[in-house]
């Protein structure tokens, strides 16, 4: 069972999400900035993406509990079944720390393939 209180609770659900998010818009960044490098030029921003997810159920826009075994805390998956914002906040968490990122990644890195198979034809007929 969790020991250590509800304030430490949400410091620790609120670490998880801050980097689980952090290290899935990290890597969804670094496809992207290869993917630019190689196909156009440009940049983006990973901590701020994920502060705002981290944060929003620290600012009720969610919720933090304990995991339902009670060893660890994270987002609190059962309060969606009964609260409102905790469902919208679930949906666009799925939405975009999920499925939004592994689009970008896989659309990234094909462009980055393509370019590569274009760029070996070219050299090949050189």
């Amino acid at each position: 069972r969790w020991l250590y209180g509800k304030h430490i609770c949400l410091f620790y659900a609120f670490c998880g999400v801050l980097f689980g998010i952090c290290s899935l818009s990290t890597l969804t960044l670094l496809s992207t900035v290869c993917c630019l490098k190689i196909c156009f030029p440009a940049y983006a921003c990973a901590w701020t993406y994920a502060a705002i997810f981290a944060c929003s159920p620290l600012a009720h826009w969610g919720e933090y509990g304990e995991e339902p075994y009670g060893t660890a805390c994270c987002i609190d998956w059962r309060s969606t079944n009964v609260d409102v914002m905790s469902m919208s906040y679930t949906v666009v968490l799925f939405v975009f720390c999920f499925i939004l990122p592994c689009g970008v990644i896989v659309t990234s890195y094909s462009l980055i393939l393509v370019t590569v198979k274009e760029s070996r034809r070219a050299v090949e007929q050189h």
